[in-house]
């Protein structure tokens, strides 16, 4: 199994223009006060270029029974891990686990405020001396930043069950528990296996909300898809990744598609994974293994009608699988409220439900329509 990069980046310029650093949320949305849970975040809907603001609360009843919601049960790992090389401190971001016992990594420096900043990678061979007395061997490129690297005098899962913590970026406030990036559907993977970067799209979900929503009628799809890592300074498409939909949840999906029911994805990691299992006739068959889809608006969606996901930066690859699912007008209306509402960006912040466009708007459109 090879990692490639194929498709490339976005155009730079985008309608809308940059996202301000104010927007970066800092914080989980149930630390900014007291009595705050995660779905304490905005909820911004868009049905084509009408677009209507909410509290994530109120999904329940922005949506209906029949739909059907793909969610991703990765478990997210504490993925960095603190070792030298020489006398230089790194960190390394430990990213996909190879078939052959191999993982992707990407090796990153200490900035001195508990984040690091891009280094260059390799060269093949060099070792990285990890805690507990491990070493990280550079073996074979990925990109600039990715290398395949195996781990000897130790185990991955343990080493980063005992060592590691979370990925965090520089626009966080600081370090979090691992439990602070786990979503409600994270399930545990039996070979240690995992995302380097949480499921963000599905954070806010709560116990209860999930409850509210059986009991409204809407159904749960789950897949699994462990994403690799993100560099903060690269906008890359993704490239493959492992992935896994049940019989299951192919049925449940068939059957929404069949009758009255809207299949919306929540993340980009799901839409991945449940357009990587449909064939061109749209049949969604179980299937397990690697995935190098990449979804723009040329290829388009199969089967997905809707996607919850979070707010992404000009420059990423995310939005060319936004557009295939909603259109270049929809996510330029889109993020052009978004910005003049102020509404918070990456993993702890707000998000984004794209729903299809239909006759019935008004009945689902309040007051608060733009």
């Amino acid at each position: 199994m090879t990692l490639a990069m194929g498709v490339p980046p976005l155009e730079p310029v985008r309608k809308w223009g940059s996202v301000p650093e104010e927007l970066s949320a800092r914080l989980p949305a149930e630390q900014r006060g007291p009595g705050l849970d995660r779905d304490a975040v905005r909820l911004l809907v868009s049905r084509g270029t009408a677009v209507s603001h909410h509290s994530f609360g109120e999904l329940p009843r922005l949506l209906r029974a029949g739909d059907l919601l793909v969610v991703n049960t990765s478990p997210t790992l504490a993925a960095a891990v603190d070792g030298r090389i020489g006398h230089a401190r790194v960190v390394v971001h430990f990213s996909t686990r190879g078939d052959d016992g191999r993982w992707a990594v990407e090796l990153r420096e200490p900035d001195g405020r508990g984040t690091t900043r891009a280094r260059a990678g390799g060269p093949s061979g060099a070792e990285v001396r990890l805690p507990g007395g491990g070493r990280l061997v550079l073996e074979e490129a990925v990109s600039e930043r990715l290398w395949w690297a195996r781990v000897r005098g130790g185990e991955v899962p343990g080493l980063l069950r005992e060592r590691g913590r979370p990925i965090r970026y520089s626009y966080t406030e600081r370090d979090q528990p691992l439990s602070v990036y786990q979503t409600v559907f994270a399930l545990p993977s039996p070979d240690g296996s995992g995302s380097a970067e949480m499921p963000s799209a599905a954070r806010p979900f709560t116990a209860r909300l999930v409850a509210e929503l059986v009991s409204r009628g809407v159904q749960f799809a789950p897949v699994t898809l462990h994403t690799g890592v993100a560099s903060a300074e690269a906008h890359e498409p993704p490239y493959p990744e492992r992935f896994s939909v049940p019989e299951a949840s192919a049925r449940l999906i068939n059957a929404a598609r069949a009758g009255d029911g809207r299949v919306v994805a929540v993340g980009t990691t799901a839409v991945r994974a449940v357009e990587s299992a449909a064939g061109a006739d749209g049949v969604v068959r179980a299937r397990a293994g690697w995935t190098d889809l990449v979804v723009t608006p040329e290829r388009g969606v199969r089967v997905v009608d809707g996607l919850l996901t979070g707010l992404h930066e000009p420059e990423a690859s995310h939005l060319l699988m936004l557009e295939a699912v909603a259109g270049r007008a929809a996510i330029d209306r889109g993020y052009e409220e978004a910005l003049r509402r102020l509404y918070l960006w990456h993993e702890f912040g707000d998000v984004h439900l794209l729903l299809p466009q239909e006759d019935s708007h008004a009945e689902h459109c309040s007051s608060n329509c733009q």
